[in-house]
């Protein structure tokens, strides 16, 4: 049982980090620098416009994910909304190692914290 309880609170933790990043990252959009809009435009080749939208998707997908009830969703649609920053990255030729990581540990986390989900996906076998 106390197993159980520390292996769910290092779930919440590491689910936490790119819960935490996500919501810096929509905030940095909703209320750009000019340094974000620069980033965004000149080195991403992204219109200033699509910034508001981003944040709107960042936002949904931590929402979801959050919600215990709907965190395996909320992770699928972090996954694919990293793999576009990864995609996004990578053309410009820049290592996507934040975006790969911040989706490593949003499953990781969830594993941990979601026995569900360690029960559909073993990390071995159980014994007989």
């Amino acid at each position: 049982m106390m197993q159980t309880q520390r292996i769910r609170w290092i779930g919440r933790v590491l689910s936490a980090i790119p819960v935490g990043m996500m919501l810096f990252s929509a905030a940095m959009k909703l209320h750009p620098s000019p340094e974000v809009v620069q980033f965004t435009v000149n080195h991403l080749g992204y219109p200033e416009a699509v910034l508001t939208t981003l944040a709107i998707l960042e936002l949904t997908c931590v929402v979801v994910y959050v919600i215990p009830r709907t965190a395996v969703l909320g992770a699928i649609l972090l996954t694919g909304y990293l793999g576009g920053a990864v995609a996004s990255h990578f053309r410009v030729g820049d290592p996507p190692i934040a975006q790969v990581l911040l989706g490593v540990l949003a499953w990781g986390g969830l594993y941990l914290r979601d026995e569900r989900l360690r029960a559909l996906l073993p990390l071995r076998q159980p014994s007989a």
